[in-house]
């Protein structure tokens, strides 16, 4: 998949770039990295997913834009910078998939979750100076190569131009849950800016178990609370109640009606989570 050349295509039509990062709104690396993109592909619409992950988190950047990516149009660029080794030896890449989405970011991990669901096409090493500015500082590699790269490929410059073939990209090992006979065992593992608990248990797994006990219902539990019933809706939970749903996510979350479940529960990343017939659990 080669972008379409802007010549032929009027910008309007072209897919945007899209920008994820941990860069947070109050300095002013996007709007450099922006100014980059404009200076190479003034035309090129640019558009942000967010730039709240928290610091270094590679995890929640792969989270955001697993996320996301599916809900812009075919063949947007997205440029995803989570990049804790910026300046090491971990590679710079682009990545063309098979649903012709491109990723473009630090080789960590941080497009892998996406990559999974829009499929592995071929990768480079962003390594040929050509489509680099002129100096790379060791610490800004989002504004001095990623940048760069983005707004080339939106211009058409073919991939294999901006450096060598990448077969092995780094890809994230996330936690699995565990199902068992009569208890689902998963963890928290990102938790969203209303304090909302996501865990790895998915929707699916969830209604698997459910009808296996369909008189009974079923209870989650989190470490440091009590069992909680899993409803169709936040509000149908009375306010400041602690409650368990199948989000946006499509995994099972952890939540407080008109409240913050991480700071209830005083739980974050990594927390254990466990759903239960109820009558294996008390006052359930």
């Amino acid at each position: 998949m080669t972008p379409a050349n802007p010549k032929r295509t009027g910008s309007a039509l072209r897919p945007p770039i899209a920008i994820l990062t941990d860069f947070g709104y109050q300095d002013h690396y996007v709007g450099a990295m922006k100014g980059v993109i404009a200076a190479i592909a003034p035309e090129a619409r640019v558009l942000d997913i967010t730039h709240g992950v928290p610091p270094q988190s590679i995890v929640a950047g792969a989270i955001a834009l697993r996320e996301s990516w599916q809900f812009f149009p075919p063949h947007t660029i997205f440029l995803a910078v989570v990049d804790p080794g910026v300046g090491t030896e971990r590679r710079p890449i682009a990545v063309e998939t098979s649903s012709g989405a491109l990723f473009i970011g630090p080789d960590n991990g941080v497009v892998s979750l996406a990559l999974e669901e829009a499929g592995f096409g071929r990768a480079v090493e962003l390594s040929a100076k050509r489509y680099r500015l002129a100096h790379v500082s060791a610490s800004f590699h989002g504004r001095d190569i990623f940048a760069p790269a983005a707004a080339y490929l939106w211009r058409g410059t073919r991939l294999e131009a901006l450096g060598p073939p990448v077969s092995d990209p780094v890809a994230l090992d996330l936690p699995r849950p565990i199902e068992g006979a009569a208890e689902i065992r998963g963890e928290v593992i990102h938790v969203d800016g209303f304090g909302n608990l996501i865990t790895n248990i998915g929707s699916e797994m969830i209604a698997r178990f459910a009808a296996r006990f369909p008189t009974i219902g079923l209870s989650v539990r989190i470490e440091g609370s009590g069992p909680m019933k899993i409803l169709e809706a936040y509000g149908n939970a009375r306010k400041g109640t602690p409650l368990a749903i199948s989000g946006s996510f499509d995994t099972l979350e952890i939540a407080v009606r008109d409240g913050n479940a991480a700071h209830r529960f005083d739980s974050g990343v990594g927390a254990r989570v466990s759903v239960r017939p109820r009558r294996y659990s008390t006052n359930g």
